[in-house]
């Protein structure tokens, strides 16, 4: 394989991108850029994989087992090979060795070599992602295709980066005065601790697995991918594109396994403390992440769980750009998204603006009126919503209005293609945050599309609670609206304190849901919603040792 030829520069393009975090993607956004036949060949070939086995050939199989539906209503019918783990766990170790002394670039440049046959069958994957996770299709073709490649891209050039920072060899000589110096030929290997464990999650299972998948499969680790059970597919293709590419290139394709569940089984639970896993990611629960962290003592554990996601309003000079930009978030994914707002913090005696002096009421009004807007024409509104990804989102939803005074009511939307799909809008509720009783409603994730506006007594007691809420239960994000240059400063001081990304008086066509690789850490790892940042050197650099060996010269 000519991998140096094929994707040096593009490792290189990658390295300078996490260096200057400029805009750059080597995959492109638009279906139309992967060839005219490509929509037609990616859903066949997604048709043709409902109602197989899906085969890997990878050691250990036991069984198969499925299950999975789509959140649009079809079944798919698919089933994946189920792992003895005391037979695949030893055969994936036994790669290692081969893998760990191609050394880090051109294991890198294997990672993109994996990444580009990926990218080229994007269409296939935007229909896996599509019906697993519920994401409309454009979005599932983006952040699912493209946005989800990049992340792992960027992965890739962190692990580099982080791996070469020492060098191969060094000759070390130390004077003795009169005497001959001391002189010593010096090795340095980057090596991997051992197995990596990938536990996927259901909303975005290539988003958020390909970061640690590739984080770890470029410093040296052996990658078992263990997905949600709602949503195998896209990880499984994955798995077996990584299988095909290890092999080709000469090596061992058990380096990437795939461990699916029984209904029920809860292998993940299992995997996480056994000896021979060293790295897990997770994306999910706070209960199950925290769980983890303290139990799978022999790990290296990287977790996104759950946290509060809050904007605070102080003033805007583009009261409509403000509103619109706040809908299009509250909307985007059926707000099933980590990164989406859950609490607008709102001055109950109102807020200034280009339009105006705007009372509580009227911006909460208005910001359900501009939701409203934004999906009162039903096919725009399915390709923004897409499905409610389970049951649990649908119970948080139908239980909103019983939280508080409604200020937009969900409404269902029926989607003519899968009449089967539950689609809904958002809900609006809204709060009084003088209440003590209303804190255990605001102050827990309530994961969907359900938002609270609640009135405080004034900006600075935004400030305070917005301190709160991200020490206590963690952020994805912040965003905030002011015109003030000392309150946004505040508003800079408390996010700085409390580790939490910050996004200000965004107006036009960036949301504050959205993160671009290369360019943003997405969370922080510095609050309680995630203990790792995607990405940044710390998120890489743990993956891997450096072993030296010393020779006398």
């Amino acid at each position: 394989m000519q991998l140096t030829e094929t994707h040096r520069p593009t490792l290189d393009q990658a390295l300078e991108a996490i260096r200057t975090r400029a805009y750059w993607s080597p995959h492109p956004e638009h279906p139309k850029a992967y060839g005219e036949s490509a929509p037609a060949d990616g859903l066949a070939a997604f048709e043709a994989l409902r109602g197989t086995r899906f085969d890997l050939d990878q050691p250990g199989t036991d069984d198969w087992t499925g299950g999975e539906v789509s959140p649009y209503g079809p079944e798919l019918g698919i089933e994946y090979p189920h792992p003895d783990l005391d037979v695949l766990l030893p055969a994936m170790r036994a790669g290692m060795a081969g893998w760990r002394e191609a050394g880090p670039e051109t294991r890198a440049l294997v990672c993109l070599e994996i990444l580009s046959r990926i990218s080229a069958r994007t269409h296939e994957f935007a229909h896996a992602v599509m019906h697993t996770s519920g994401q409309a299709f454009m979005m599932a073709f983006q952040a699912g295709g493209p946005h989800a490649q990049d992340r792992g891209m960027e992965a890739v050039a962190y692990a580099y980066a982080e791996q070469v920072r020492t060098p191969a060899a060094a000759d070390w000589s130390k004077p003795q005065g009169k005497r001959d110096p001391l002189e010593l030929r010096k090795t340095f290997t980057t090596a991997g601790r051992g197995i990596s464990l990938l536990i996927g999650c259901n909303t975005f299972p290539t988003w958020n697995g390909y970061p640690g998948l590739f984080a770890s499969l470029a410093t040296g680790n052996p990658v078992l991918v263990k997905p949600h059970p709602r949503a195998v597919l896209p990880l499984a293709l994955t798995v077996r594109v990584a299988r095909e590419v290890l092999a080709e290139a000469g090596f061992d394709p058990n380096l990437v396994a795939l461990a699916v569940e029984r209904p029920g089984e809860g292998i993940a639970k299992t995997l996480a403390v056994r000896p021979e896993i060293k790295i897990i990611d997770y994306t999910g629960s706070t209960a199950f992440g925290d769980w983890l962290e303290a139990n799978a003592r022999q790990a290296q554990v990287y977790t996104e769980k759950a946290g509060v996601n809050t904007v605070v309003v102080d003033s805007t000079d583009n009261y409509k750009g403000m509103l619109s930009n706040l809908a299009f978030s509250l909307s985007l994914y059926s707000g099933q998204m980590c990164t989406t707002p859950q609490n607008f913090l709102i001055p109950r005696d109102g807020i200034t603006t280009d339009a105006g002096h705007k009372s509580y009421d009227e911006v909460v009004g208005d910001l359900a009126a501009s939701v409203g807007g934004l999906l009162g024409d039903d096919a725009r509104a399915n390709a923004l919503l897409g499905a409610l990804v389970n049951p649990d989102v649908k119970g948080r939803l139908d239980g909103a209005a019983g939280l508080g005074e409604v200020a937009l009511p969900s409404r269902k939307i029926t989607n003519p293609e899968f009449p089967d799909a539950v689609v809904r809008t958002p809900v609006i509720v809204k709060l009084d945050g003088a209440k003590p009783d209303t804190e255990a409603v605001y102050l827990t994730e309530c994961f969907g599309p359900v938002s609270f506006a609640v009135a405080v007594d004034s900006t600075a007691d935004s400030l305070e609670l917005l301190r709160r809420t991200v020490r206590d239960q963690g952020a994805m994000t912040v965003g905030a609206y002011t015109t003030s240059a000392e309150t946004e400063r505040a508003i800079e001081d408390v996010c700085l304190d409390e580790s939490a990304q910050l996004s200000l008086n965004l107006t036009g066509g960036v949301y504050v849901n959205q993160t671009a690789a290369f360019s943003d850490f997405h969370g922080s790892g510095g609050n309680p919603a995630a203990n790792a940042a995607l990405c940044d050197g710390a998120f890489v650099s743990n993956r891997f040792r450096v072993v030296e060996v010393r020779r006398q010269a």
